[in-house]
């Protein structure tokens, strides 16, 4: 009777420790499912709760490095150009709601989407961090063009850091690829570069920002004529101040669809101090896509003007 009742305590005991092991086990898979983060980013700090699956994007540069690192956002603001959304971008962005535009976005629309992540930026939404991060975890870059902090921040807000290193270190990889023909083939290189946006009352000069930023870091210093290099944008209102665009190379852009801005392009091209430009005698004048060059401002667009460089300098890839 002893024996009998010794064995049956004996199994009831093992089946609560395993019950017990067991429930461990699933804890403990749970908990790490739902792990807290503290990101880091132009807003503070941070908490965010396991791998976010419902991200909003509120600047061109988030929804571009989203679409690379494969995911597709439940929200993104409406484009500048090409609306709603990007065309090198639209069909990874089939069916997602456009929650207003990048300056402006829609606060009930982004919550109607249950998002479990926002991506924002402190120049564009500072004035509502507060509001956003009621509706979910918001995390923010300090400005839009700045293309590799977005990618290093949205690997860490979504538990991708694999991801965005790879991303990144692919760019670097191709960066000193580029870097290291340039020296080679081109022989005034570094070359003085100038991207100039032609509009109907006056051009710019870009020297900062997304274009200038990656021509910095491929090696290409700025306008020959221009002492503060550090200026974000020079606007020329006359053509005097033509000499000003001074470079080995031009990249160019414009609204083509505006015949104001049309006939105002052609009356800089015209002008006699135009001819004189470097750029122009060596027959470096290129124009190159807004969207691209401009106003896209994310890992994707930043391959894609590397691209454009390497075939208009007759680089090799």
């Amino acid at each position: 009777m002893f024996r009998k009742s010794f064995w049956s305590l004996l199994v009831v005991l093992s089946i609560v420790l395993l019950a017990a092991c067991g429930s461990n086990s699933s804890e403990g898979k749970s908990d790490s499912k739902e792990k807290t983060r503290t990101v880091e980013s132009a807003i503070g700090s941070t908490e965010i709760k396991g791998s976010p699956k419902r991200v909003v994007t509120l600047y061109q540069g988030a929804t571009d490095a989203a679409v690379a690192m494969g995911i597709k956002p439940v929200g993104v603001v409406e484009s500048w150009l090409e609306t709603p959304t990007y065309k090198y971008l639209r069909d990874d962005l089939k069916d997602v709601k456009i929650v207003g535009q990048e300056t402006q976005p829609n606060l009930e629309e982004i919550e109607k989407l249950k998002p479990d992540l926002i991506i924002a930026s402190k120049v564009r939404h500072e004035q509502i961090f507060d509001q956003l991060k009621e509706i979910a975890p918001t995390v923010a870059t300090e400005t839009v063009f700045t293309f590799k902090d977005t990618v290093k921040l949205m690997g860490e807000a979504l538990d991708q850091q694999d991801k965005s290193k790879e991303l990144l270190t692919k760019w670097d990889d191709r960066v000193a690829d580029f870097k290291e023909k340039a020296k080679k083939d081109i022989k005034n290189w570094p070359m003085n570069v100038a991207v100039v946006n032609f509009r109907a009352d006056h051009a710019r000069i870009y020297q900062t920002g997304f274009a200038g930023s990656i021509l910095t870091e491929l090696g290409f210093e700025g306008p020959k004529n221009i002492k503060d290099k550090k200026q974000d944008i020079v606007t020329l209102t006359d053509k005097e101040s033509i000499p000003q665009m001074n470079a080995d190379v031009i990249y160019y852009f414009m609204d083509d669809q505006d015949k104001a801005v049309e006939k105002a392009y052609k009356e800089w091209t015209s002008h006699p101090l135009w001819k004189q430009l470097d750029a122009v005698k060596a027959k470096q004048v290129h124009k190159v896509d807004e969207i691209t060059w401009n106003m896209a401002g994310g890992i994707i667009a930043a391959n894609m003007m590397l691209d454009d460089i390497y075939d208009r300098l007759g680089i090799d890839k």
